[in-house]
């Protein structure tokens, strides 16, 4: 097996099973990982606690634009898991909210607001031996990156997985809001004009609709060390 470590970018659909898969082999590798998702979800709970979001939904921009430079975002691993920090505040339960996934695809659409947090992710991944799953990390961010992935279910299957999982949190809500909001995102994600949703040509792709979250860790690890192993 080679030493040498690379960049693995995982792409694809909300609630495609990346954020799972990508920690999960991270930390079966020993890499590092980070959650892009987790940074936009920051920068949106940053702009709902300051006033940045409107009431008809959209986002002061140029106010959100304006705040870039005073919004600081890390992760903390603890026990088994990490936690996404914001301004040195670990805020995991607060970005994973329904309000919050309503409002990041706006947010994510903000040139500004991508600019700043891709140079983030490549100064994260600098050194290599990162995993990071996102929506655009084998496009833009790394598009030089070793491994990429694109995931992708059913709609009425990444909501299942969603809505399950927020009612395990606590959450009150309904699996047609959830629904709603995964085929929202997807259409906003895919036609936004900066670093749209989009498969990378170079990119495996996998439709994890019918697997198991065993299955998919496996074929990934599979496909990791097809690579490495060379």
């Amino acid at each position: 097996m080679s030493s040498e470590k690379i960049i693995i970018a995982i792409d694809g659909y909300s609630s495609s099973g990346k954020s799972t898969m990508a920690r999960r082999l991270a930390k079966t590798i020993g890499y590092r990982y980070i959650d892009s998702g987790a940074m936009y979800r920051a920068v949106t709970l940053y702009a709902m606690r300051n006033g940045m979001i409107n009431s008809d939904g959209s986002v002061a921009t140029d106010m959100l634009t304006a705040a870039l430079p005073a919004i600081h975002i890390d992760f903390k691993v603890q026990g088994d898991g990490q936690q996404t920090m914001l301004n040195g505040e670990i805020v995991e339960s607060e970005i994973r909210t329904l309000e919050v996934s309503n409002h990041v695809s706006p947010v994510a659409t903000i040139p500004a607001v991508r600019h700043a947090l891709v140079r983030m992710q490549r100064d994260m991944g600098e050194s290599k031996g990162i995993v990071m799953d996102g929506r655009d990390i084998g496009t833009i961010v790394f598009p030089a990156a070793e491994m990429k992935v694109f995931c992708n279910a059913t709609p009425e299957r990444r909501a299942e997985r969603r809505y399950k999982e927020l009612r395990e949190k606590g959450a009150d809500v309904t699996y047609e809001e959830v629904l709603a909001n995964v085929t929202e995102r997807d259409h906003i994600d895919m036609t936004r004009k900066e670093s749209p949703l989009r498969c990378a040509d170079d990119a495996v792709m996998l439709d994890n609709s019918a697997m198991t979250i065993d299955e998919q860790n496996e074929w990934l690890l599979r496909l990791f060390h097809s690579i490495v192993d060379k």
